[in-house]
């Protein structure tokens, strides 16, 4: 089974790359499952119904979100329609929506699980231990099961993975919107990445105009920083999975568009 995650989408040029990119490849047959980050899909603030509703009749099986799963509103009553967009798996008890899917593949089942950190993160419940219970819970999970850790710190994300080694077929970190280079796969199994990157302008401070970010950072002061437009890539990985869960290859995607 290969499969496509793909680094959080930053607004239209995001968009534009994975419509350009990902979609594709897809439909030419080569993946057999196509995974997102979504959560800055509407310039940078969350995603919209109508935003989601795009990707996954694009070709997108699974949208996953993060600390902004909540910036538009109309999104909270849409999310409990639709499974195959999940937010984190350690938000509060009783937030809208689930932190897991499972979804049909032309190689077969998959189980895609999202969890968000807590290091210079807001005071979610703990990941490791949500991913524990989920499994106790729900054994029938496996064996094909992609997990992505939405965090800032690079420790507590190789901490995770290191933590459901063996368990889990990949391990993708995002939010940092920064690509990193220690794509690997654990000795017991388990790809792993500490960032997929950013979908969207790479000529940028993390998505936003350079100019406007240096204000803010030179001077303290509070200034509108729109999404940037130059230099536009999708960024992630291609995951290779055998029948019994194991990762089989690991390769960095970063195709500008």
């Amino acid at each position: 089974m290969r499969i496509l995650h793909v680094g959080d989408i930053n607004g239209s040029p995001g968009r534009q790359a994975f419509m350009k990119v990902a979609v594709p490849m897809k439909q030419r047959g080569e993946i057999d499952a196509l995974i997102v980050n979504g959560e800055n899909t509407a310039a940078g603030r969350g995603i919209t119904p109508a935003l989601a509703t795009e990707l996954l009749d694009a070709g997108a099986d699974v949208i996953t979100l993060g600390d902004h799963a909540w910036d538009q509103k109309d999104l909270i009553p849409f999310i409990d329609l639709e499974p195959r967009l999940i937010r984190p798996l350690n938000f509060a008890p009783g937030a809208p929506g689930k932190g897991w899917v499972r979804i049909d593949t032309p190689k077969g089942s998959l189980s895609v699980v999202q969890v968000i950190g807590r290091v210079f993160m807001d005071p979610y419940d703990c990941p490791f231990r949500a991913f524990d219970a989920l499994l106790k819970l729900h054994p029938e999970l496996g064996p094909r099961i992609v997990v992505e850790i939405h965090a800032e710190a690079t420790s507590e994300k190789i901490a995770f993975g290191r933590h459901v080694e063996g368990r889990a077929s990949s391990v993708a970190g995002t939010h940092t919107h920064v690509q990193t280079s220690d794509d690997t796969i654990l000795p017991k199994g388990t790809a792993y990445i500490t960032d997929l990157g950013m979908t969207g302008p790479k000529d940028s401070v993390i998505g936003r105009e350079v100019t406007p970010v240096l204000h803010k950072f030179l001077t303290g002061m509070p200034v509108k920083m729109d999404m940037a437009k130059d230099q536009v890539a999708l960024e992630g990985v291609l995951v290779t999975i055998d029948g019994s869960g194991r990762a089989q290859q690991i390769e960095r995607i970063r195709t500008f568009i």
